[in-house]
């Protein structure tokens, strides 16, 4: 072999092994890589695949969890015709849909030749109200199909954060309790009026009137009447 090619050989090799020695320093963990690590999936015939099935709880979840989630699933459909999903479930608890506008829908259309991802900001939800789960786990879940085929499989448990910050269930907001209805209350002073017992009744009052002209009042001296003096002897 010449000294060139003696020399070219060298310079490759010690070019792979700075390539190598630089990936290892980056890591090959998913957030160097900014892709999100395989999960489960699921192909049903051959023109319906289920990728990256996760079920994702709240936030701070960990261990042994009990409460709402969601279930995150992109379903491609490489056929001629729209496959209608109707159906998904974790365990023994059924998920229900909502679109992309938060509206509750009956079934997600996978159109033909296209893909839906459901889960994440502007996409549509299938939602659990509660599930018991193992974060960092697998749970059983089952896809429900129009054609009445169902894929079962193991999808990955993940909490709300990280990789799937903004996937998981969002809390309802409380109630607010209501206030009690209140009385107006009376003016500063008033009193309330009496009233008068059951059965009672007002006595009648009389209004007073004058006496009539010319009536006679008792005792009274008559009118032009003359006194007459007794004579003086």
């Amino acid at each position: 072999m010449s000294r060139s090619l003696r020399v070219g050989s060298i310079a490759a090799i010690a070019a792979l092994a700075i390539a190598s020695l630089s990936s290892c320093a980056a890591g090959n963990t998913p957030d160097t890589l900014e892709i999100k690590p395989d999960n489960a999936q699921a192909t049903l015939g051959t023109n319906i695949r289920l990728n990256n099935i996760v079920v994702v709880t709240q936030g701070e979840a960990s261990g042994e969890y009990t409460g709402p989630a969601n279930v995150s699933v992109n379903v491609s459909n490489s056929g001629t015709t729209p496959v209608e999903l109707q159906s998904v479930s974790v365990g023994t608890s059924a998920a229900t849909f909502a679109d992309d506008k938060g509206a509750p829908v009956g079934s997600i259309v996978i159109p033909a030749g296209g893909a839906v991802l459901l889960g994440g900001e502007g996409n549509p939800v299938a939602k659990v109200a509660s599930v018991s789960v193992v974060v960092g786990g697998y749970a059983p879940t089952t896809f429900g199909f129009k054609s009445g085929e169902k894929v079962e499989t193991e999808a990955a448990v993940s909490p709300d954060k990280g990789l799937y910050k903004g996937w998981g269930p969002t809390a309802s907001p409380a109630a607010v309790p209501s206030k009690p209805a209140v009385a107006p209350s009376a003016p500063a002073g008033a009193t309330a009026p009496a009233t008068a017992p059951a059965g009672a009744t007002a006595p009648a009052t009389a209004p007073a009137t004058a006496p009539a002209t010319g009536a006679a009042v008792p005792g009274a001296v008559p009118t032009g009447a003359a006194t007459t003096a007794a004579a003086t002897h």
